[in-house]
């Protein structure tokens, strides 16, 4: 890794057009990547943000604008609950877009929510060696992202020992009742990514949009700390979110 590079920072009116440009930005890499190397791998990411950009890219005329069989759907992070519970984040992008959208079941990489945390973390990570190759970290072509009112990203959450690791490619998460516990990808791997994008909405994210973008992240947030040294990171977020910013770029 060399320097790290400025984060692009986009702010919108509202999470329609914050979602339309997610959904072009998706787009614009897989078919460049598809063209480059023949395969685009992503890292989807579950929560309210990405429901918009999700239902886009299984509607027209997105859905026809990308070649999906040259595209491999992994996941930034799962709750571990069986593919049909409502709070899987597979489940949510199955029924907004994988369902709509001619992608192999074959390039499908989902955690595997409905064992225990530590057994589906193994499984994934097993699941990721075998397709990037190799013993060193994969390099995504974009990991989607959201950050959360405390500033955790994934499910990397403040404070966790799950920041420090440097080893492993995915981690269980224990988190206390009523949470869920959850796999997630480590740091390391989201910082050998070529492309972030992180889209934030709603005003309780401005504290930590401003920590995290102008003030140099001094809380230690975990969002703050997906900085891949070769690769870009771009902040999609809308007015609201980003209503602290004292220089916002409007998109």
């Amino acid at each position: 890794m060399t320097g790290h590079r400025a984060a692009q920072v986009r702010i919108f009116p509202d999470i329609e057009a914050l979602s339309r440009a997610a959904a072009d930005f998706f787009v614009m890499r897989a078919r460049e990547s598809i063209a480059g190397d023949g395969r685009f791998a992503v890292a989807l990411s579950g929560g309210s943000s990405p429901k918009g950009l999700y239902s886009l890219l299984g509607s027209p005329p997105l859905r026809d604008a990308v070649p999906w069989r040259g595209v491999h759907c992994f996941w930034a992070d799962e709750r571990c609950v069986p593919p049909e519970h409502p709070a899987s984040n597979y489940r949510l992008a199955r029924e907004a877009f994988l369902s709509a959208v001619q992608l192999p079941d074959a390039n499908i990489h989902r955690v595997r929510g409905e064992e225990t945390p530590d057994a589906a973390a193994r499984a994934y990570e097993e699941d990721l060696r075998r397709f990037f190759g190799g013993p060193g970290l994969p390099e995504f072509d974009l990991v989607i992202l959201g950050a959360g009112e405390d500033g955790h990203t994934a499910s990397l959450f403040p404070g966790s020992p799950s920041l420090r690791e440097t080893a492993r490619l995915a981690l269980p998460v224990y988190l206390e009742r009523p949470e869920l516990d959850r796999v997630t990808l480590t740091l390391p791997v989201l910082n050998h990514a070529s492309h972030v994008l992180f889209l934030a909405t709603g005003r309780a994210k401005a504290d930590i949009i401003s920590g995290i973008l102008e003030e140099g992240n001094p809380r230690n947030h975990p969002a703050g700390l997906v900085r891949p040294g070769d690769g870009d990171v771009t902040w999609l977020i809308d007015r609201e979110a980003g209503g602290k910013l004292r220089r916002p770029v409007r998109a």
